[in-house]
């Protein structure tokens, strides 16, 4: 395959034919129908005024058009996703922290970003969906300007691999979210990474429950499955209660999930006899946070099919490290061998590691970004001889396998004592009522940090947080064993369905 090295590069590996981008339900769009798409979707918003380098912030539900849009957008300028689900005040930090040219909604969208936007004199484009029209396939109407630019694009055309093809924000949830800017070659060097890990063929098929404004969605299913020239179907969105129709109706070969996702499905499985048995699976993946080794089991066992689970972060355009799929080896509790760039651990002065010694995982390649926008100390920080420091800690084995302990941030320091929350979620979730764990720091007046964590049981089991803490001291040592257990219908999580360590506490009402 051609090594692309911009998005509108990377689409021309699809016979023109081959479905690209489809929905359930819905006409699928093709390879040559898709690479006309997002020409002529370039072409008007050079005529808006709009070319490379300008940012263009996109407001979209989930589903084809979404897919469509970040790869038609990102082909000319530089595209923006944003979450559905901010209010006001989020948008009006967002859209000026990025100073867009423009804003994407949907046809009648009463999203508040509007009003930020208009507010902030940026231009609203509404995106129209022609009756009829294959999955993906809209029109861009400048509901700002009230017509074309007179002038046009200062930058009219396609994009060059130095351009930027996306930026996204990091999460701050512990300082102001940084921008993260990610050129055409560093988000084409993930989507080969992924697609040369996955053994991604044309007639691979990727369901997509996965967020679009999240970098898991958009490179994983979306861009490693255009690079191949492989479909990928967009759903609305993750939906438990319709996940396995989809699985019926779509006939993947994978998908992509966060665990939360994978155990949502696992517990539903039983329920859904015929749509496992009958499902057309390659592999499962998983991402964006660490699959507790039982679930990973459990759902190979379900679908007869490997769950290869990869290492993620914006910073690296999505992927790091993963494991491999058969006759390769998996490790469970690892996140794999290094996929793409190089992956070492290093300690706080700058000096890399040996094999089995537990440092900061640190890595460089094709598909990092080139530093924080606009923030030369956090690139201060970040970036160590040429290193990105992760924040992650973890330990590689003598074969390259690396497992994580946690984020350092969310390290718990018990008086003195260092807790990897990783570690008491694996211990607890071999206890046979538990579905699901997240342990997590609470103050402590004396040892500044104690240990809880918050379980969901399965369902029609019982247990109680006494019976867990005395299952959790039989299996790690006293100083790690939760102070506090809460029973919880339900982990509060983020908008990408991951739950959040830090200020859980708080969430829960414990601080």
């Amino acid at each position: 395959m051609s090594e692309a090295r911009t998005v509108r590069a990377l689409l021309e590996c699809g016979a023109a034919d081959a479905n690209a981008i489809g929905a359930p339900g819905r006409t699928s769009l093709r390879y040559a129908g898709l690479r006309e798409h997002v020409d002529r979707t370039v072409s008007t918003l050079n005529r808006m005024g709009i070319g490379r380098g300008d940012r263009v912030a996109i407001v979209l539900p989930n589903g084809p058009e979404m897919a469509s849009a970040f790869i038609a957008i990102a082909a000319g300028t530089t595209t923006a996703p944003l979450n559905p689900g901010y209010r006001r005040k989020e948008y009006d930090f967002y859209l000026d922290d990025l100073g867009a040219k423009a804003l994407v909604v949907e046809e009648g969208s009463e999203s508040e970003a509007i009003d930020s936007a208009r507010e902030l004199g940026i231009n609203v484009v509404e995106l129209r969906v022609p009756d009829g029209a294959p999955a993906g396939v809209f029109d861009l109407v400048d509901l700002g300007a009230g017509g074309d630019s007179a002038d046009g694009a200062m930058n009219p055309g396609m994009a060059g691999p130095d351009d930027i093809a996306l930026v996204l924000h990091t999460s701050g949830t512990t300082a102001r979210p940084k921008i993260v800017p990610l050129l055409h070659r560093n988000v084409c060097a993930s989507a080969r990474n992924i697609r040369t890990t996955l053994r991604l063929e044309p007639a691979d098929r990727c369901l997509n429950v996965m967020p679009l404004f999240h970098i898991h969605g958009l490179m994983a299913p979306v861009l490693s499955s255009l690079s191949t020239g492989a479909e990928v179907v967009c759903t609305p969105g993750f939906n438990a209660l319709k996940f396995f129709s989809w699985l019926d109706d779509v006939a993947p070969s994978w998908y992509s999930a966060v665990p939360t996702m994978h155990q949502t499905i696992l517990a539903r499985s039983s329920r859904n006899p015929d749509s496992v048995a009958n499902a057309r699976l390659r592999f499962i993946r998983s991402s964006s946070s660490s699959l507790p080794p039982q679930v990973l089991h459990a759902v190979e066992e379900t679908f007869g099919v490997p769950v290869i689970e990869a290492y993620a972060m914006t910073e690296a355009s999505h992927q790091m490290t993963c494991n491999q799929l058969p006759p390769g080896e998996r490790k469970a509790g690892t996140v794999g061998i290094a996929s793409g760039p190089e992956v070492a651990i290093m300690n706080d002065d700058g000096d890399l590691l040996a094999v089995g010694e537990t440092g900061e995982v640190v890595i460089r390649g094709p598909n990092v970004t080139p530093g924080y926008e606009n923030n030369p100390e956090a690139n201060a920080k970040a970036f160590t001889n040429g290193w990105f420091r992760t924040g992650d800690e973890g330990v590689m084995d003598e074969d390259g396998f690396l497992s994580l302990t946690g984020r350092l941030k969310e390290i718990i320091n018990r008086g003195g004592e260092k807790i990897s929350p990783l570690e008491v979620d694996v211990a607890l979730m071999d206890h046979p009522s538990i579905q699901q764990v997240v342990t997590f720091a609470v103050p402590h007046a004396k040892l500044g940090e104690a240990v809880a964590a918050a379980v969901v049981l399965r369902e029609g089991a019982e247990a109680e947080p006494q019976e867990i803490r005395a299952f959790a001291s039989e299996r790690l040592a006293s100083f790690k064993v939760p102070k506090t257990v809460l029973i919880l219908d339900e982990i509060p999580k983020g908008p990408t369905g991951k739950p959040r360590r830090i200020g859980l506490a708080e969430q829960l009402g414990l601080v």
